[in-house]
C-alpha cells in the first residue's frame, strides 16, 4: 500500500477515534445527572459500553497500526522534533481514552460517579491535545 492510502486511512480512524473521545465524557455528564439505577443511567450504561468497545477501542487502535505503518514507512520523521511533540501528545490522549474508561467502569457498577462538572472538564482534554497534533502534523513547526 503507497503512504497515501496508509496516511487516509489513519486520519480516518483518529475521526473515529475523537468522535468517541469528544462525546463520551458528555454522556458521563448527562448520566451524573441522573439518579442510579433509573431507567434513563441504565440506557446511558448501554450507550457508554457501546461507544467504548465497539467505536473508540477499535478506532485507537487501527489509528496507533496505521500511525506506527507510516513510521515504518518514512522513519526519518522521527528525527524531527515536532514529531516527538505529536506523539506524546498522541500518549497522553491514549491516557485519556484509558481514564474515560475506568471512568466508565465505575459508572456501570453505580459507584457515586464524580459531579458533572468533572466530566465537563474531562471533556476539553481531548480538544486541547487534537488541536496540539493537527498544529504539529499540519505546521511542523521547527522548534530549533
Amino acid at each position: 500500500m503507497s503512504y497515501e492510502i496508509i496516511k487516509a486511512l489513519h486520519l480516518i480512524a483518529v475521526m473515529s477515534w475523537m468522535a468517541g473521545l469528544l462525546y463520551l465524557p458528555r454522556l458521563y455528564v448527562y448520566h451524573a445527572e441522573t439518579t442510579i439505577g433509573s431507567d434513563r443511567a441504565e440506557t446511558f450504561k448501554v450507550m457508554e459500553r457501546r461507544l467504548l468497545k465497539a467505536i473508540m477501542n477499535p478506532a485507537m487502535i487501527a489509528s496507533f497500526v496505521f500511525g506506527i505503518w507510516m513510521l515504518v514507512l518514512a522513519p526519518e520523521l522521527l528525527s524531527e522534533p515536532w514529531m516527538h511533540v505529536k506523539i506524546t501528545c498522541v500518549l497522553a490522549m491514549a491516557g485519556c481514552h484509558g481514564v474515560f474508561s475506568k471512568m466508565r467502569k465505575q459508572l456501570e457498577n453505580d459507584m457515586q460517579p464524580r459531579p458533572a462538572k468533572v466530566y465537563r472538564i474531562w471533556n476539553e482534554v481531548p480538544t486541547g491535545l487534537m488541536i496540539l497534533i493537527v498544529f504539529m502534523a499540519v505546521v511542523k513547526p521547527d522548534f530549533f
